[in-house]
């Protein structure tokens, strides 16, 4: 019970200081346990997706400890296909939910769907492995890279509903991509960093760790007091 609660109160916590800040037009609770689930279901899609993508990876023959190999297990296997999963669960419940009619609503959303996911995995590595230390370090590690990948996610996700009410395919498309490929960046590099092991890498990962947190943070408290509704008439943000 112990080993539960320490695995789901950082990701439950992050999520409550999110909603917190979205003062507008809060988002229901039947909303967000969908997404906050679905997330959580992911990770069975996740885990499959990586099982296949390590086995083409093998099948080219590179070295599993060489820097090449680990470059493309960490971004192209394991970010691609949590991250890939965790915006198809977003997209397919929330694009067209009328509930979505605030720029943070995209920021909601998507971190209800990440922090799924990491609760779930949390609570696999935390009761399976590593025990309250574990759960210690994964708290100021792998649960907050889960919620800023949700908010990068969700922001420009935000920004493509907002392009497509306008009518500007283009700039949809545009925020639809870096709406993954900046959480898939992100994730991969946090990935790379642990996955080396070496003093440098070592201090690389927790010097990245550090500043991906308070640059994110920032980012999250501008995007709270710029939401602005997707259905008005106004400029867009950049």
């Amino acid at each position: 019970m112990i080993l539960l609660a320490a695995a789901l109160l950082p990701p439950f916590y992050l999520f409550y200081k999110i909603y917190q800040k979205d003062r507008i037009e809060p988002e229901s609770s039947k909303l967000i346990v969908r997404l906050f689930l679905a997330g959580a279901l992911t990770t069975i899609a996740a885990s499959v997706l990586e099982l296949a993508g390590t086995f083409i990876l093998n099948s080219f023959g590179l070295n599993p400890n060489s820097t090449l190999y680990m470059l493309i297990d960490n971004f192209l296997v394991i970010a691609c296909a949590e991250e890939g999963v965790k915006r198809f669960a977003l997209k397919r419940i929330t694009w067209k939910n009328p509930e979505f009619n605030f720029l943070f609503d995209g920021v909601v959303y998507a971190t209800a769907v990440s922090l799924g996911f990491a609760a779930a995995e949390n609570v696999m590595y935390v009761t399976g492995f590593g025990g309250l230390g574990t759960a210690f370090i994964r708290a100021f590690t792998a649960i907050p890279l889960h919620c800023i990948t949700g908010i990068y996610m969700g922001h420009f996700y935000g920004m493509a509903r907002y392009a497509e009410n306008r009518n500007n395919p283009a700039a949809m498309k545009a925020y639809m991509k870096q709406s993954i490929l900046i959480p898939v960046f992100l994730h991969g590099l946090y990935d790379f960093l642990a996955s080396m092991e070496s003093d440098f890498f070592t201090l690389a990962f927790y010097a990245v760790v550090i500043v991906i947190e308070v640059v994110a943070l920032r980012q999250l408290n501008t995007y709270a007091v710029e939401d602005t509704s997707i259905e008005e008439q106004d400029p867009p943000l950049t």
